[in-house]
């Protein structure tokens, strides 16, 4: 039965620990055991006698997650889960976010199924006062969430981890428009095949990826990938950041859609700043 989430677990007050034993937290700083999977199985399918890799198509696309491994089962079966249409909102006041991202080295990887930026040890954002440590950030096209039924041609994925082992995500949509001076070394050293993380010889500033206006939606959800574990806290940017056409073509040469489907909202509060 479809559970009611409260408003105070909704703004944020998610039981410490929660995901301590998400089996995927230790990997999100770096995923280069995904990566090596993705490298010796491109196309997203396993050898024969094993199931598919998952993937955004074929035997392993998203409609199909919670069925290819036990401890993907929440993919299906889970009731907070996410990405979501960000509508029907509750204004309030959700409390405070304040991202502190340093500059920092380049450290790049293709996992197989994104770009993604392993953040050396130091930043961090401030949720309500309470700590989360920056560990990575990713790309996604299109975007996941939706906002009010519009999709975004891409969306970025700050992911944090606290003391705890709880997790949260800032997330940013894209739109063209500009090309993006920040986005531009990534870019750069992207890899055009899965492979480990390497260092790219140059530095980045994670800050200038954020929006200027800092309203934002606010709602428990889950990872969008495999093992959507649940308890995760979503901020979600109102505001778009831009992207020259450029940019976002040469990423979608890479990955034509990564982006899981939207998932129902089941009675849950989505949050949204006064």
């Amino acid at each position: 039965m479809t559970s009611l989430i409260s408003r105070r677990k909704a703004l944020g007050f998610v039981a410490a620990g929660a995901l301590s034993a998400c089996p995927i937290c230790a990997a999100l700083a770096s995923e280069p055991s995904q990566g090596a999977a993705a490298a010796a199985d491109p196309g997203g399918k396993a050898a024969a006698g094993h199931a598919p890799h998952w993937s955004y198509d074929g035997e392993g696309a998203p409609e199909r997650w919670g069925q290819l491994q036990a401890d993907f089962r929440a993919c299906d079966l889970g009731m907070e889960q996410s990405p979501i249409d960000l509508r029907n909102t509750v204004r309030a006041d959700v409390g405070t976010v304040e991202p502190g991202f340093r500059d920092m080295p380049l450290v790049v990887l293709n996992n197989g199924h994104t770009i993604q930026v392993n953040c050396a040890a130091g930043s961090q954002t401030a949720i309500n006062g309470a700590r989360f440590d920056l560990l990575q950030f990713h790309f996604h096209h299109p975007s996941e969430h939706l906002l009010a039924g519009k999709k975004f041609d891409m969306e970025l994925h700050f992911v944090h981890r606290s003391s705890a082992g709880q997790l949260a995500v800032l997330g940013v949509f894209i739109q063209p428009g500009a090309a993006n001076a920040a986005l531009e070394p990534i870019w750069a050293a992207m890899p055009a095949a899965a492979g480990p993380a390497r260092e790219a010889g140059s530095s980045i500033r994670p800050a200038a990826l954020l929006p200027a206006a800092r309203s934002y939606f606010r709602y428990t959800g889950s990872l969008t990938t495999p093992p959507c574990s649940e308890g995760v806290l979503w901020t979600v940017y109102k505001d778009p950041i831009e992207a020259s056409p450029d940019q976002i073509r040469r990423f979608a040469e890479l990955f034509p859609v990564n982006a899981r489907p939207v998932q129902g909202a089941s009675r849950r509060f989505l949050l949204e700043t006064r």
